[in-house]
């Protein structure tokens, strides 16, 4: 089971939000994410446990590396998430519409 809310709060910070973009286009190495952010590669790894902890992200060994990923599955859940909070929140919309005109819906 998908923890959303955890999946949430992990993209709350611009850095995992811009590691979980890069790795979006496939699988990388901490070394290859630390080359195009500005943080250090301890500080790229701290930030990959916590991707991972929220689901976000999986990691498998390669070699003598390391590749992490974003999780498919997780993406969906929270995906589906986000698609039935905007379908709430256009529903709400629609009613207020219609009440305000006076109109049955």
């Amino acid at each position: 089971m998908t923890n959303v809310a955890a999946m949430l709060t992990a993209l709350g910070d611009p850095t995992r939000q811009a590691i979980l973009d890069r790795l979006a286009d496939g699988p990388l190495a901490v070394g290859e994410l630390a080359e195009v952010l500005p943080v250090s590669r301890p500080a790229v790894s701290q930030h990959l446990k916590v991707l991972k902890e929220a689901g976000l992200v999986t990691d498998r060994q390669h070699g003598t590396r390391r590749l992490y990923q974003a999780d498919p599955g997780a993406l969906a859940a929270l995906r589906a998430h986000l698609d039935g909070f905007w379908a709430r929140s256009m529903a709400a919309f629609e009613q207020r519409v219609h009440d305000e005109k006076g109109d049955q819906p």
